[in-house]
């Protein structure tokens, strides 16, 4: 940004221009394209400080921590008084007004659907960015920060910190070194949600004097206040989390993802437990499909079927399995069917082990990380961009392997048009939803006992074109005063 002051209000439309302009650069900038000293510490702004954000950024303390915000300060007065000499704001915008010529990296883990609005514009503006899973709500941001990122060289992890541990890297090898055979079949489940999900818009709450119910929509849909929506239970509702998939899914299918080497999907279908126009459901069966593709060492890896399940739906257990042994481990588990064995893994890629007992010693070629995921980042951060050693869950990365999770939640949304639906990722768009096909979600249940007699009478919405819909989800409209940087070329 030049010296010229931006309100608020047009910030967000005029970041990327502002790009091309003569800048005051960052520290980690003037000191070397990128580079800065590991003794160096990162100027660190974060945007979302009052769940998950204050964790990470405890774990990032030992830089500096000149900027904290959050839309409801009663929810984060912990954080302001634990970084007592942080400024402290509201609107993310205005922060990046005032202080983006001091700003290193920005920290972002508010509510899903903001994001992508939160780290694009960081990125735009040169900062390092750690974003936490899922890394969006959508497959058209997912893709603009892949993107952005490779235009703008900056350092880049998502909050799935799993990737980061050693199950994930063992897994990795063993698949590469054949350990199991080929792999055609991946079956996958979560424990959650543990918040309420599958009902209808509840009742209109007071907004708590501490809460800007306008920031907390951003470039959602108006709406009015419930407090089933936020602090805590915003997961479960579509327009701002993506239900127990989103949540989950980044920590467990991302050793799949790395692992089989995937890309772009190109089926899909879904199932779910009651599906509800507003409220993600409480349980939900994807199915996606990868093409066969080149691996490590141009080696032909053959079509591989992959299975999620939440809300206490599992697979089954596969024939050999140990019996009394549970198959969740720290909140769920995979399970790679090969043609020579089977590998099992828990939540975070944890503890991976063969069904035939054999223990893989296999060649190790991950990189190791000694510090945490969010040191990791830091590290990352103070390298120059021609030289950096990318972190284990950059955005080159977390960005596709993202845009397969929320494939699953498109998948769920769109299940009542009751077919596989085919897929054309380069081109982010469904290749079999034709031009006059509907859908209907419910609105409410309406259940009753009448006269010792159940009663059901759903509450439908009007019928909505299904390719119109469908492209909504791929790339959200966002509300008047929000916007993204444009998708580089």
């Amino acid at each position: 940004m030049g010296k010229k002051r931006m309100s608020r209000r047009n910030f967000i439309g005029k970041s990327t221009a502002a790009m091309a302009g003569i800048s005051i650069l960052p520290s980690n900038v003037i000191s070397g394209f990128g580079y800065k000293a590991p003794s160096d510490k990162l100027n660190i702004v974060g945007v979302g400080v009052g769940g998950m954000g204050f964790g990470n950024l405890k774990s990032m303390e030992s830089e500096n921590i000149i900027g904290l915000c959050d839309v409801d300060w009663g929810y984060a007065k912990k954080v302001g008084e634990y970084f007592p000499k942080a400024k402290k704001y509201k609107d993310f915008r205005k922060m990046y007004d005032e202080m983006g010529s001091s700003i290193d990296g920005v920290m972002v883990a508010t509510a899903d659907h903001t994001h992508a609005i939160v780290a694009a514009n960081a990125i735009a503006m040169g900062k390092h960015v750690y974003v936490q899973k899922p890394l969006t709500h959508s497959v058209y941001e997912s893709r603009l920060l892949t993107n952005l990122t490779k235009k703008h060289k900056v350092a880049t992890q998502m909050g799935n910190q799993g990737a980061s541990w050693e199950g994930v890297n063992l897994m990795t090898e063993w698949l590469a070194n054949g350990e199991i055979g080929e792999v055609t079949s991946v079956e996958a489940f979560t424990d959650r949600p543990i918040w309420p999900q599958g009902n209808p818009v509840p009742k209109t709450d007071p907004i708590p004097e501490t809460l800007d119910w306008d920031l907390f929509l951003g470039p959602a849909k108006k709406r009015e206040y419930s407090q089933l929506y936020t602090p805590w239970n915003w997961r479960g509702w579509w327009d701002f989390g993506t239900g127990a998939l989103g949540d989950m899914a980044c920590h467990i299918l991302h050793p799949v993802f790395v692992g089989l080497e995937l890309g772009y999907p190109t089926e899909v279908q879904g199932g779910s437990t009651l599906l509800m126009a507003d409220s993600a459901p409480n349980a939900e069966k994807v199915t996606l499909v990868f093409p066969k593709r080149k691996g490590r060492g141009n080696k032909e890896l053959p079509e591989v079927k992959v299975t999620w399940y939440d809300g206490g739906l599992k697979p089954d257990r596969p024939k050999g399995w140990p019996e009394g042994k549970s198959m969740n481990n720290s909140g769920g588990g995979v399970i790679f069917h090969g043609t020579k064995d089977t590998l099992v893994c828990g939540c975070y890629g944890k503890e991976p082990w063969l069904l035939s007992g054999r223990v893989p010693n296999a060649p190790k070629f991950r990189r190791r990380i000694e510090t945490s995921h969010e040191q990791d980042w830091i590290r990352s951060s103070k390298e120059s961009a021609s030289s950096r050693i990318e972190t284990s869950s950059n955005f080159s990365e977390a960005g596709p392997f993202n845009e397969m999770v929320v494939m699953g939640v498109l998948a769920v949304r769109l299940q009542h048009l009751n077919k596989t639906l085919h897929w054309d990722g380069p081109n982010m768009k469904f290749t079999n939803i034709g031009d006059s096909e509907k859908l209907q979600f419910v609105v409410k249940d309406n259940f009753e006992m009448k006269d010792n007699l159940p009663r059901f009478s759903k509450e439908l919405t009007d019928p909505v074109n299904a390719k119109a819909f469908a492209a909504e989800l791929i790339k959200h409209t966002y509300q008047n005063g929000w916007s993204l940087p444009e998708m580089p070329s």
